[in-house]
């Protein structure tokens, strides 16, 4: 353990708030059905009747899904994988070989040019067979290389890099760093011009595919200097560079063959070319990347939900208890109720959101948030309650289960490998901050000035005017709507009526934003740290895209004649559980604990309650909390292993 510590960048609150306010899409061209929910104005013309596919994408898309599951079924072995926590050589060659690293790259850079749609199925049909072939598909895709470069490369990037990715180079995403996580304000990492070149220093944390990758995006400071703007900023960088180091490679509690690792790069020169995008624009093509690149956790989740409902009903029907099937004990049937209703939720969301997405007729920044945030926490549920339906085999590894002469349910490891998902890409915290700046984005346009201390009185009066005007047009329109009309909604009824639910939804698409803003009009300026509530109007929102987005799915699935009575039985089922905790959520708005939560927290941290901890054994190793990581030489051999290489 090195005797000296990197002395940590340290940036005021406010600081760290502008750095994240400037990288923020600002600007709302097209429209947004979750922006306007949050907004008390249920668009279901925006998602209803449900967009569909063109024939072509459809045929080049199953034809791909066919090819898929014929090699997942064959040539994946997920039982190794666990086992040995390592992707074969031989499976990575042959998803090479089938065009999965270019699935959603265009065909002229030798890729197959799949819709959004049709990519999340496939990461959902492969996630289902081993989600750390999905994250290595997902990060190189959703996030690595080949997504920003197709939103903001210049043309002589994808002719260079795009056909490597497509057929070759395995690509990462670098922004972590050791003491920075999603206040990027304090990235430590540079990226200093020297010429032609840029000379990058710093370490990078928790790098998915940042083991075997070839190519890497990586995020780094340029100082500010004469002909140089500055700012993080995104760049290309060829892994084998000299001066790049992968000092570790991590291993977690699920996903364990997913190649995450530790990297340093110390003096690495990148040619200016390299550069995605102008500098100081990188953490803005990240967001931006992430808008549709977060539709694919809720994919591989929604995935994750078909397999619970496979095994819980396979085995609460053979599972015999007290002279009857389990399933048919109402607390165990509950939950099986849940998890069925809950997958056709979460792929209705999935669905949804990647048309749209694939349509580009609306923005879906806030739709793609929220489907990440609802995916990965009721993934986790279904996980969670599938073990507990599996009881002691639940919790029994599946190569115990095969070793005793029973089938191998890996029920265990799916609740190990979902856990992540509430972390990746933005944690459940990060989210739910994240999505209400986006909810409150109108309100803070007319009133940001008005509630800002920094601002003179001059801009506050200004600003007063300009809110006056605003909620005298806002406010009448929350009073009233078509959720009080007995008759509204009338075609989602076909035997089950699923019309009362939408009723609902517009109701209480009108209650969140009043109860919005009151808070504004309580709190003002301090309404940005009282993230209890922010996270709860948040979650409300969630349900109500989720409602909608099932109820649509059921009428869509209704007139093709596929399923359409269990489609509506799903839906209503999903409706009738979801309102219930909305209506909880809305009691804990106003009748919390969070004030005296604060107080517990400031006394837990001053250490009055350390006689509590009395009692026990702390068996945690030695060593500092966050890692040493002072830019320098590299001290550790080099972990990188490129797929095909013999370096085991």
């Amino acid at each position: 353990m090195s005797a000296t510590t990197t002395p940590r960048t340290t940036v005021t609150e406010r600081e760290a708030r502008q750095v994240a306010e400037a990288a923020r899409q600002q600007d709302w061209h097209k429209p947004s059905f979750a922006k306007e929910l949050f907004l008390g104005r249920f668009r279901l013309d925006l998602i209803h009747p449900h967009p569909l596919p063109d024939d072509e994408s459809v045929r080049r898309g199953e034809e791909f899904l066919a090819k898929l599951r014929a090699f997942c079924e064959t040539a994946i072995d997920p039982a190794r994988i666990e086992r040995e926590a390592r992707i074969p050589d031989e499976v990575v060659a042959g998803l090479k070989e089938l065009g999965a690293l270019g699935m959603k790259i265009d065909p002229k850079y030798d890729g197959l040019g799949l819709t959004q749609l049709y990519y999340n199925k496939a990461l959902a049909l492969v996630g289902s067979v081993s989600p750390a072939v999905g994250a290595l598909l997902s990060a190189h895709q959703s996030i690595g290389v080949p997504q920003p470069l197709k939103m903001f490369g210049t043309q002589e990037q994808k002719d260079a890099f795009l056909p490597r990715c497509a057929r070759t180079d395995i690509s990462a995403f670098l922004l972590t760093e050791p003491d920075v996580g999603s206040d990027p304000a304090r990235l430590a990492t540079t990226a200093v011009p020297d010429g032609d070149d840029y000379v990058l220093d710093g370490v990078k944390l928790w790098t998915t595919n940042g083991v075997v990758a070839d190519l890497l995006v990586v995020m780094a400071r340029v100082p500010k200097s004469e002909g140089h703007k500055g700012g993080i900023t995104a760049f290309v960088v060829e892994a084998a560079s000299e001066g790049v180091t992968v000092e570790n490679r991590n291993a977690f509690m699920g996903l364990r063959g997913i190649e995450n690792g530790v990297t340093r790069f110390h003096r690495v020169r990148v040619p200016a070319a390299n550069r995605i995008g102008p500098e100081g624009a990188g953490l803005k093509i990240a967001l931006t990347t992430l808008n549709t690149g977060r539709l694919s956790l809720p994919a591989m989740c929604a995935g994750a939900g078909k397999w619970c409902l496979k095994i819980a009903r396979e085995w609460a029907a053979e599972r015999e208890q007290w002279g009857k099937p389990v399933a048919l004990h109402e607390a165990v049937g509950a939950k099986i109720s849940f998890i069925a209703a809950t997958t056709f939720a979460l792929e209705a969301v999935l669905d949804l959101s990647s048309q749209m997405a694939d349509e580009d007729r609306n923005d879906i920044r806030i739709e793609a948030a929220l489907a990440k945030l609802y995916g990965s926490e009721m993934a986790w549920k279904m996980a969670d309650e599938l073990v507990q339906i599996r009881g002691g085999r639940g919790y029994e590894t599946a190569e115990s289960l095969r070793a005793r002469g029973e089938r191998a349910v890996p029920a265990e490891q799916i609740l190990r490998d979902l856990r992540i998902n509430r972390i990746f890409e933005g944690s459940t915290e990060i989210m739910h901050l994240l999505i209400a700046r986006e909810a409150v984005d109108a309100h803070l346009s007319v009133a940001g000035d008005l509630i800002d201390p920094d601002k003179p009185l001059s801009a506050k009066a200004r600003a007063g005017a300009n809110a006056g005007v605003f909620y005298a047009k806002w406010l009448p329109k929350l009073v009233a709507g078509p959720g009080q009309l007995p008759t509204a909604y009338g075609e989602f009824k076909h035997g089950i009526d699923l019309s009362g639910h939408l009723r609902y939804v517009e109701r209480t698409a009108r209650k969140l934003a009043r109860s919005t803003f009151y808070a504004m009009s309580r709190w003002q300026g301090r309404m940005e740290t009282k993230q209890g509530f922010l996270g709860r109007i948040v979650d409300i929102g969630a349900e109500l895209f989720a409602m909608s987005a099932a109820c649509v799915r059921a009428e869509r699935l209704w007139r093709e004649g596929e399923h359409g009575r269990e489609a509506y039985q799903l839906a209503d089922a999903f409706c009738r559980q979801a309102r219930i905790r909305v209506d909880e959520l809305f009691a804990r708005l106003w009748t919390n604990t969070d004030d005296l939560d604060r107080k517990v927290v400031r006394h837990v941290l001053g250490g009055a309650y350390t006689w509590l901890e009395e009692g026990i054994l702390d068996p945690s190793g030695e060593g500092p909390w966050i890692a040493d990581a002072a830019p320098g030489p590299s001290a550790r051999e080099n972990a990188r292993r490129p797929f095909g290489s013999q370096a085991h």
